[in-house]
């Protein structure tokens, strides 16, 4: 389980290996010698295995033919989609039995720890006062930096009149017993207000 007073760009940290180096692309000159060259590699194998056969077969065409399937792959290779994000299997949640999944994707993780965390406050009301609640006070804080640039904490009289009442209160009272859904409902929904 993350500490819960982790912040939310610690929950967004994705650590990646080191970005792959840029191969500095070829010049037209190299690309199109380059190109020519494989393509005479190409006429030179299919040549040979022709004449083994005591074919013949025009060395222009043979070479037409050997270029254009260059250009052609090349073409291909540069329209290509990139491949898939890979899955790995972490582990399991025993709570539900449910798979968690790992990937390359850092945001994908991301959501996977506040899913976690949201989901850890589901017992008593204290460990919803001690796990879920300083997670929604950070989407809170998420919400109102990326609106309207202050947070609960840098700028409090303003970020109350922005969230109301009702959704300040229920993020700074601690709480005697766990919100029922009608009441996460109404909060969620003041939420994605702001």
């Amino acid at each position: 389980m993350s500490d819960p007073q982790t912040s939310i760009d610690d929950l967004l940290y994705h650590d990646e290996e080191a970005p792959p180096r840029e191969r500095r692309a070829p010049g037209r000159v190299r690309s199109w010698l380059t190109a020519l060259a494989l393509a005479a590699a190409g006429t030179a194998a299919v040549l040979f295995g022709l004449r083994m056969f005591s074919l013949t077969v025009p060395v222009e065409a043979v070479f037409a033919g050997c270029l254009a399937l260059v250009v052609l792959r090349r073409t291909v290779r540069s329209v290509a989609a990139p491949p898939p994000v890979k899955l790995r299997r972490v582990g399991s949640d025993p709570e539900d039995g449910s798979y968690v999944f790992g990937s390359e994707d850092g945001l994908r993780e991301a959501v996977g720890r506040w899913e976690r965390r949201l989901r850890a406050g589901q017992g008593d009301a204290a460990r919803f006062a001690e796990v879920t609640l300083p997670v929604l006070g950070e989407l809170v804080d998420e919400r109102l930096r990326h609106r309207y640039g202050l947070t609960r904490a840098t700028d409090p009289q303003r970020a109350r009149e922005i969230c109301g009442d009702e959704l300040w209160n229920f993020l700074n009272t601690p709480a005697r017993r766990k919100p029922s859904a009608k009441d996460c409902a109404v909060f969620v929904s003041q939420l994605e207000m702001i």
